[in-house]
């Protein structure tokens, strides 16, 4: 950039440029302005003028629109997912930009979301936050699936998941079927076992045979915490076998590695929720998260290829990018 002089400056550029470090840089009023340069309000006005037309002064409008846009281009380029971002203050609890990104998530699934097609749900914090905010919209011949169950040593989790599947049928006009089976299994032998009976075998088949399915993500990280850490699913053997696998999150129930692998993670022989193999086979799989501490949740989702379509706050997005 070339620095001009003083005395290459003509009168009028030097009044025009004084003005406007007053006025652009200094704060203040063109009256003020006027009053130190013993003229005309008019004048400061035509001084101004003339600083933006020969270029003294260029103005650049940073709209907080715009920023979502350029995350989203810049995550679906470099992960491949379609990408909602959603805008919130930086200052913003964890609890509040749960809300709010579940609300924009709510919005965006009424438009996925058509007759003829089976839905599979996840349970957790994330999707309750979710169901609370779905807006009618008529469908018919539509179910929504169950995706694991939601049993545990302390509950059947009935309850619990029948609130939170019923709001999406009720939106949508669906029917719903539960799952009712432990999302965790005590042995494999009594999964092996339970996955013959026809009346579970019925629930997977429907789970093969999904159109679209919609989840958050569980952390052992999260602020706001993920229901399966928090609910007593996992006891200490649990938690230490999933340290020690270096287990980053899971996605119904079934866990994976920052690097995406679920190979050799014990646990899983145990769960109740849908293979990886079998999520990524489903058309759309809508991933909805929301704060930083998912980050690491995220990033493995995104390489285990379980996401086609992701609603996140701007805040992770920028730091999923920066990774």
């Amino acid at each position: 950039m070339t620095k001009l002089s003083s005395n290459s400056l003509s009168s009028k550029t030097r009044d025009a440029l004084t003005a406007a470090q007053l006025y652009y840089l200094q704060d203040l009023t063109m009256d003020a302005i006027a009053r130190e340069l013993h003229t005309s309000r008019s004048s400061v006005s035509r001084l101004l003028s003339h600083a933006r037309d020969t270029g003294l002064v260029t103005i650049n409008v940073s709209s907080p629109l715009d920023v979502p846009r350029q995350l989203e281009s810049d995550i679906r380029r470099r992960f491949g997912v379609v990408t909602h971002v959603v805008p919130v203050p930086e200052q913003t609890s964890d609890v509040d930009r749960l809300d709010r990104v579940a609300l924009t998530a709510a919005r965006i699934l009424g438009g996925f979301v058509e007759s003829n097609m089976a839905i599979g749900v996840a349970w957790g914090a994330t999707m309750t936050a979710v169901s609370r905010h779905l807006a009618p919209k008529s469908t018919h011949n539509s179910r929504i699936v169950q995706l694991n169950g939601a049993a545990n040593p302390r509950t059947t989790g009935l309850v619990y998941a029948s609130e939170l599947l019923q709001r999406f049928g009720t939106a949508f006009g669906a029917a719903v079927q539960q799952f009712a089976v432990p999302a965790l299994f005590d042995d494999p032998e009594t999964k092996a076992a339970m996955w013959r009976e026809r009346s579970v075998r019925r629930v997977l088949d429907m789970q093969r045979s999904m159109d679209m399915t919609v989840f958050g993500l569980g952390s052992p990280f999260a602020v706001v915490p993920s229901h399966v850490y928090v609910g007593g699913y996992l006891d200490d053997d649990d938690l230490a076998s999933m340290q020690s696998a270096q287990v980053v999150g899971d996605v119904a129930t079934v866990f994976y590695r920052a690097d995406g692998s679920d190979d050799g993670i014990e646990i899983n022989t145990r769960s109740s929720g849908p293979p990886l193999d079998v999520q990524r086979r489903v058309a759309r799989r809508v991933c909805i998260v929301s704060g930083e501490s998912k980050l690491q949740s995220l990033r493995g989702a995104l390489a285990a290829g379980l996401i086609t379509d992701l609603i996140v706050d701007a805040t992770t997005a920028r730091l999923l990018l920066a990774s």
